[in-house]
């Protein structure tokens, strides 16, 4: 079976066989492809976009360093109060106390037993107050009142890297000796005698930053 368009409709094409082709649109799977590309890199954008405005509100520039709390600087730090050079007294001068600041048995009284071997007048020992109990965390402190400053730098010299404290409102001259976390043993007499002619003179504190390190230092003339 055969069949032409008819006359006055403009068609130039011949139709045969039994069917007629059936007019669809042209698929627009290439049209969907590139709405669905073009989603993602919308959102994509969109979410790299919110997490930089999240960044700047935060205040994360990326540079951890830039963001972190100020550090004490040698140049901006207070410098520390310097100590008076002062004569100290000999071991048998020292009237002391020994308290066990530490979870660990029985430090006072060897400590104590040590003390008095080295000549120093142990006048008690046990656990230390709730005040230093458990909270003493370098090798000792050593407490004292003004009147008995010189009496705790000795002590102090018998044990490496302990620590002097002075509480303004006591009046006497003895000494407590706070054993404390760090310690394993009492110093060497060889190491306590050169520690007790830097506890007798102290060094002078650092000088501030800017200030000339040589008395004799004078500005260039120009």
């Amino acid at each position: 079976m055969s069949m032409l368009t008819p006359s006055g409709m403009g068609g130039k094409y011949r139709i045969t066989g039994d069917h007629y082709p059936r007019m669809r649109r042209p698929k627009r799977r290439g049209r969907i492809v590139a709405v669905v590309i073009a989603s993602v890199v919308v959102l994509g954008l969109f979410g790299y976009g919110a997490l930089q405005l999240f960044d700047v509100f935060k205040g994360d520039d990326g540079d951890t360093k830039a963001n972190a709390a100020p550090q004490s600087h040698p140049c901006t730090a207070s410098p520390a109060p310097a100590l008076k050079p002062m004569a100290l007294p000999q071991p048998a001068g020292v009237t002391m106390n020994v308290y066990n600041a530490t979870t660990r048995g029985g430090l006072a009284k060897t400590t104590a037993d040590e003390f008095a071997k080295r000549g120093f007048k142990v006048k008690s020992f046990g656990n230390a107050s709730a005040p230093y109990d458990k909270k003493v965390t370098q090798t000792a402190l050593v407490v004292a009142g003004p009147a008995g400053e010189a009496a705790a730098r000795e002590a102090g010299t018998q044990i490496a890297g302990s620590t002097v404290k002075i509480d303004p409102a006591r009046k006497d001259k003895n000494v407590d000796v706070m054993i404390g976390n760090a310690y394993t043993a009492m110093a060497s007499p060889a190491d306590a005698a050169k520690a007790r002619v830097t506890a007798a003179n102290p060094p002078p504190p650092a000088p501030a930053c800017g200030a000339s390190t040589s008395p004799s230092a004078k500005p260039k003339s120009s």
